[in-house]
């Protein structure tokens, strides 16, 4: 991409045509590798728009075919284009990529003699050439060639023999989460039986001499597929799942299609080498991509403004596996930290931006604290807002709706919309709108009363100025001097620039605990005496 291209949410077009089938085969070598593709297109009934490109960088076209006819592309702006029919049509193409010479670690390279895919966020378009978008989704079949022991790729593996194997991944998937992965690696082997009855076989491919520090990571992932049935009612949907270890994987996990791939960092945990945050930071991780199979694979991005649908969310569900699999107030008091630290200089500074951002020049800057950490506090204050029961409800409809789909937060939020009968328009301002809001609070106490005078502002940020007021969950309950409660939590709902609530048929004036397990990602302004933050922490 140039350095001077903006990428603009306001600008998003359909594609023009769609894709069928993907069958790909691969024939390794270090310096001349052979991708051989055959794709179904068909037009778009969307749109008119009949223009055919594919993206494609650092690629050297041998071959390229409409329908069995030679084809010479035009070459355009990372990629090609040439004319092609306004009807289905078979797209077969060959070219010649250099994964030993793949120093960016994107698309298809080489690490210590193995080989090994990163693709989010568009990196595909260095292997073939594809509309490398993340709303074209395909089934892939893939053919592996080379003489390494272990050929690994998305899905269910079909055949394999001396020096080849082919696999095949039935769920259509955008090019992101396609995934090669071939080299001298070991399996550590276990099995998951799913609560419909099906046996799922687990893998983690590590090199010769680390098999004995994969029992933590295999046992993290035999929770998370339980766990995630359990809670969510989401069953794994392949015959294999693959983990592998890559000592220089660049992008710390990624969830490709039953073929996730970690830095060996994130997957190799022992007594005599991990401390106890390590142990946690694996079974997070661990989880994290496992529940991306729904939240991210099954259900994708309509484009990458969306990235905050598929992290946030899925950040928000490994908070919950790892709160549930520790202690919840440690996670809460460790996660509050974090955005605290690390998402409030960004979200107060030059570099401040929406959760879900309006442009960008270079995508992959879009992986933030923002994006992920404030992300996943706004899924937070949705189930806060609507109660567990109707939040469950509304995301069992929102996978029902969409499986298969790539999607906006604007479907997110409609599924709850229409589950709950809420008007969330106001709530999606959460997305929309850069900075940390202020609330100050003013409190007085008559006759029985307690009065609670509560007025928000969200500063100015770069590019954003005058913003209108967020819907903000605050939870408050009122504690007796002798710190018995006196009212249990209530969700306050914040709607108004400035707003008053009132607690009444109080017998003496309560302390109140206000922002209770931090139910939403703002700053309180005003000066809070030593005293009462004392009686606070006390009880």
């Amino acid at each position: 991409m140039d350095a001077a291209t903006t990428i603009y949410l306001s600008d998003y077009k359909v594609p023009a045509y769609l894709v069928e089938k993907v069958e790909l085969v691969f024939v390794l070598s270090p310096h001349d590798t052979r991708v051989k593709s055959r794709m179904q297109f068909y037009p778009n009934p969307a749109t008119t728009d009949r223009r055919f490109t594919l993206h494609g960088v650092g690629l050297t076209l041998i071959s390229a075919k409409i329908d069995g006819a030679d084809v010479t592309p035009q070459d355009i702006h990372e990629g090609i284009e040439c004319p092609a029919p306004d009807a289905p049509f078979v797209w077969e193409a060959e070219v010649s990529i250099a994964p030993d010479g793949n120093t960016a670690l994107e698309g298809l390279y080489m690490s210590n003699g193995m080989y090994c895919t990163q693709c989010e966020a568009e990196g595909f378009r260095k292997i073939t050439y594809y509309p490398d978008r993340p709303d074209v989704l395909a089934p892939f079949h893939v053919r592996i060639e080379g003489e390494l022991p272990v050929l690994l790729s998305n899905g269910n593996p079909v055949a394999s023999g001396d020096g080849w194997a082919e696999w095949d991944d039935p769920w259509p998937k955008p090019a992101y989460l396609f995934a090669l992965v071939a080299g001298d690696l070991v399996s550590h082997p276990d099995t998951f039986t799913t609560r419909s009855g099906r046996k799922v076989d687990l893998n983690i491919w590590v090199r010769d001499g680390d098999q004995d520090k994969c029992d933590f990571a295999m046992r993290a992932l035999k929770a998370s597929m339980t766990w995630d049935e359990d809670v969510y009612g989401c069953e794994y949907d392949l015959d294999v799942f693959n983990i592998v270890a890559v000592d220089d994987f660049n992008m710390g996990a990624m969830e490709n299609k039953g073929l996730n791939i970690f830095n060996s960092n994130y997957v190799l945990a022992h007594p005599d080498i991990t401390t106890d945050f390590g142990f946690e930071l694996v079974e997070s991780i661990i989880a994290h991509e496992y529940f991306h199979n729904w939240t991210g694979n099954r259900i994708t991005c309509r484009d990458w403004f969306q990235l905050c649908l598929k992290e946030g969310l899925t950040v928000f569900r490994d908070v919950q596996f790892t709160s549930d699999m520790r202690s919840a107030a440690v996670k809460r008091i460790s996660d509050v930290s974090t955005l605290r630290n690390r998402q409030y200089p960004e979200d107060n500074g030059p570099l401040a931006h929406p959760v879900r951002p309006e442009s960008f020049v270079e995508i992959n800057n879009f992986y933030t604290a923002t994006v992920y950490v404030k992300g996943s506090e706004v899924i937070s204050m949705l189930k806060s807002l609507v109660g567990d029961e109707d939040y469950y409800k509304s995301v069992s409809l929102y996978f029902d709706r969409h499986d298969g789909q790539a999607v906006t937060i604007e479907d997110w939020l409609k599924a709850f919309e229409d589950t709950t009968g809420r008007d969330l328009s106001q709530f999606l301002l959460w997305y929309r709108q850069a900075g940390t809001p202020r609330i100050s609070i003013d409190e007085s106490y008559e006759a029985g009363t307690l009065t609670l005078r509560m007025s928000q502002h969200i500063p100015d940020t770069p590019g954003q100025t005058n913003k209108k007021p967020h819907h903000i969950p605050i939870a408050v309950g009122l504690l007796a001097p002798d710190g018995r409660e006196v009212a249990p939590t209530q969700m306050l709902e914040l709607t108004q620039a400035e707003q008053v609530f009132t607690f009444e048929g109080l017998s003496e004036r309560p302390i109140p605990s206000i922002l209770r397990n931090f139910s939403a990602p703002v700053m309180m302004t005003g000066t809070v005496s030593d005293d009462r933050l004392a009686f606070l922490l006390a009880h």
